[in-house]
């Protein structure tokens, strides 16, 4: 170990919200690998999950220690493509910490809460925020109480949200989650809404931002970490968007926050874990991804007395159309309810492609008024009643007459389907049980 001169200003101007301490505890790098690299001399004044940086040939290179051990700190980058070498010095650099500002939205930003949208400087708040930070206590938060119109017919009616709520998107590749999350981040409820991309292909960034979100982004925060950039920054985005939407929630504002995936970001903690060595234990995955998803979620919902709510809504990607795959099982039991998109019902051209029998939020209860649960339940009732019995009449063994319910319930499911179908381009509908009443009238001939 080695005190170094003090540092000068501009080794952490490039990562906002990093310590800049006057003089260096330094240690060695003694060892690179394609993911990690191990430095000697610092294993006594680091923790962790604490921040190490090293000059690179472009100036810092940031890394998070995942091991400590007596001899040297395990260390993975945040940089794809670690170009330090053997002897170069390395100092704790502090955690990592985000400002937000209210003139955040309109922008989009990385993980370290830098602008990305080529709009130039962005302002940083006045009070920062470890970005990987514990949730808040249970008891000192608030209650979950007001319901909230999405403009998704099938979500309203099916599975209505609450302020406050976390809810899991479920569906396979190509599914139209996507685009889902596209219609839910317009929604009318919420003051502001934060968007965290994780892993998304380069091209989807600016169509969300000049798409979908177009005459909207003057309440949008975006942070990106596109699937080219290194699991260090896939893990830490949707923790960056997190402290953003507390940072709003925290000025009385209720936030919609959603990240699109939490699959990805398991993916890239699981990296990380394999980097510090931890061994797999679910298909792959190590112990602490199933830690670090409930610490992570457990963070929406509503603040204190008097602040705020983050209404959560994360995508999970699951692996082979597999929903009990480990990723999913572990998150649908953290949630407060889940949406499933089922492949099958895209495929028949109906979307948003929602299971409204394997859809449920827990907080229904909060978003109905008696006689619409009571409807709901006969709704679902005929459609179980038409599904189980779609092979049986493909086959020729139906008999109108024999069978006074299942002949209300072919009669009336596939107007139901036609009238909660619903395009993002589709007008939003003031009240989606007034909608599907007058749709349903409409579709059966009735005045």
């Amino acid at each position: 170990m080695t005190i170094a001169a003090p540092a000068p200003q501009e080794a952490s101007a490039s990562f906002p919200g990093l310590d800049d301490p006057t003089i260096r505890i330094c240690g060695q790098i003694v060892d690179v690998s394609a993911q990690s690299f191990k430095v000697a001399g610092l294993s006594p004044f680091v923790r962790l999950g604490d921040c190490v940086a090293c000059e690179g040939p472009d100036g810092p290179e940031l890394g998070e220690v995942v091991r400590v051990e007596e001899s040297a700190a395990t260390v993975k980058p945040f940089a794809v493509g670690f170009r330090s070498g053997v002897r170069t010095s390395v100092w704790r650099a502090g955690p990592i910490t985000v400002a937000p500002a209210t003139s955040w939205r309109g922008r989009a930003v990385d993980a370290f809460g830098r602008p990305c949208d080529g709009l130039g400087p962005i302002e940083q708040g006045p009070r920062a925020a470890v970005a990987d930070r514990l949730p808040d206590a249970a008891m000192k938060r608030g209650r979950i109480r007001t319901p909230v119109k999405t403009g998704i017919k099938a979500i309203d009616i099916f599975t209505p949200l609450v302020k406050g709520q976390r809810m899991g998107i479920f569906a396979g590749s190509g599914v139209g989650k996507s685009t889902l999350m596209g219609m839910l981040a317009r929604a009318r409820g919420f003051d502001t809404v934060v968007v965290a991309l994780v892993g998304e292909r380069g091209r989807e960034v600016r169509e969300f931002l000049e798409e979908t979100m177009k005459g909207e982004l003057s309440r949008v925060v975006t942070v990106v970490a596109t699937g080219d950039e290194s699991p260090m920054m896939r893990r830490l985005a949707p923790k960056t968007a997190m402290s953003v939407a507390e940072h709003f929630r925290d000025l009385g504002e209720d936030v919609l926050l959603i990240v699109d995936s939490v699959t990805r970001l398991a993916h890239a903690a699981r990296d990380v874990a394999l980097a510090a060595g931890e061994p797999p234990v679910a298909r792959g995955y190590p112990p602490s991804v199933f830690s670090e998803l409930p610490r992570l979620l457990e963070r929406a919902g509503p603040g204190a007395e008097g602040a705020g709510t983050i209404t959560g809504l994360f995508a999970v990607l699951v692996d082979g159309d597999d929903h009990n795959e480990p990723i999913a099982d572990a998150i649908r039991g953290t949630l407060d309810g889940h949406i499933v998109l089922d492949r099958a019902i895209a495929e028949e051209g109906r979307f948003p492609a929602i299971d409204v029998l394997k859809s449920i939020s827990r907080l229904a209860e909060l978003g109905w008024s008696g006689g619409e649960r009571d409807l709901v339940s006969k709704l679902k009732a005929m459609i179980a009643r038409f599904e189980d019995t779609r092979d049986l009449r493909l086959l020729g063994g139906y008999h109108r007459g024999a069978d006074a319910g299942l002949d209300q319930a072919v009669d009336l499911v596939p107007h139901l389907y036609s009238a909660i179908s619903q395009s993002p381009a589709d007008t939003v509908p003031a009240d989606a049980f007034e909608d599907l009443s007058r749709m349903l009238k409409a579709g059966m001939g009735v005045a």
